[in-house]
């Protein structure tokens, strides 16, 4: 207490002149309109200012919760979306759901880990078996298409990446309707390649890459990528392309399984048709 009390007397002067400044605006304050209106004005910047970082600081924290909501409503815009549903051949019938049989409805997810400089490369979502995730379900990201479950645990699901040379993606060029596989050989997280396009069709770069569909991994004419290189190799029977991916597997963020509502019909139906 002694040294609080030492500490006062030695900047006393200081405090005085505080003081004095405090009572001298304060006069002023009330003594004039002029001033007292500059001095709300001047408040009421600083308070907004004050306001505006905190409430920036609020949508900050809340980030997690908000990209957690989009990414839900935005699987909930994939579960609504025409290629989500089996087309109704009936041209006389313009809407009707009950003739229209859905094939495909997203789980979103979260990437918590992922590699894409290694030779075979995975990507681990917080979404399991207890989401309704399944092994061989495909994963497509905002842009494009991220891979196919591997294996998957109660809360956690290991996804075999677009960037793994086991991983053979049927696609077909979107302009042409020409088909192939879309494999990782360039070492270039960026890129892919196609293989099993002849040699008469014509490929040219920016032609635009989407999937086959129909294997119960992706939905037909889900994004891929465009064509970057097109050559046709002495002595090899198909072109060689170079596809640009749409998506970006060397960030995180999330993504979207999914699940094929008529896969376990179509199963069922190819395990009867080979025990006969």
């Amino acid at each position: 207490m002694r040294d609080l009390f030492r500490f006062l007397l030695r900047i006393r002067d200081t405090l005085l002149f505080i003081a004095l400044m405090v009572v001298a605006g304060l006069l002023l304050y009330s003594g004039s309109m002029h001033h007292r209106a500059i001095a709300i004005n001047s408040s009421n910047a600083v308070a907004g200012t004050f306001l505006t970082w905190r409430s920036q600081a609020a949508e900050y924290t809340s980030l997690r919760e908000v990209n957690a909501r989009l990414a839900a409503e935005n699987a909930d815009w994939r579960n609504r979306h025409s290629s989500a549903f089996a087309p109704n051949a009936d041209p006389l019938v313009r809407i009707n759901d009950s003739l229209h049989h859905q094939m495909y409805s997203c789980i979103p997810a979260k990437i918590v880990g992922s590699t894409w400089h290694k030779q075979r490369n995975y990507v681990t979502l917080d979404k399991g078996e207890s989401n309704g995730v399944r092994k061989g379900m495909g994963v497509i990201g905002p842009d494009g298409i991220v891979g196919v479950v591997h294996d998957v645990s109660a809360r956690f699901a290991s996804v075999i990446s677009v960037l793994n040379p086991e991983v053979k993606t049927s696609v077909k060029l979107k302009r042409t309707g020409n088909f192939g596989l879309l494999y990782w050989d360039t070492g270039d997280p960026a890129t892919a390649s196609m293989v099993d396009i002849p040699k008469h069709v014509r490929v040219a770069t920016g032609d635009t890459v989407v999937t086959m569909g129909g294997d119960g991994v992706y939905p037909t004419g889900a994004p891929v990528g465009v064509v970057a290189e097109v050559s046709s190799p002495p002595g090899r029977p198909d072109q060689a392309v170079v596809v640009r991916l749409f998506e970006d597997l060397t960030r995180s963020g999330y993504v979207y399984v999914v699940n094929d509502l008529q896969r376990a019909e179509r199963d069922s139906l190819q395990q009867r048709q080979e025990q006969e």
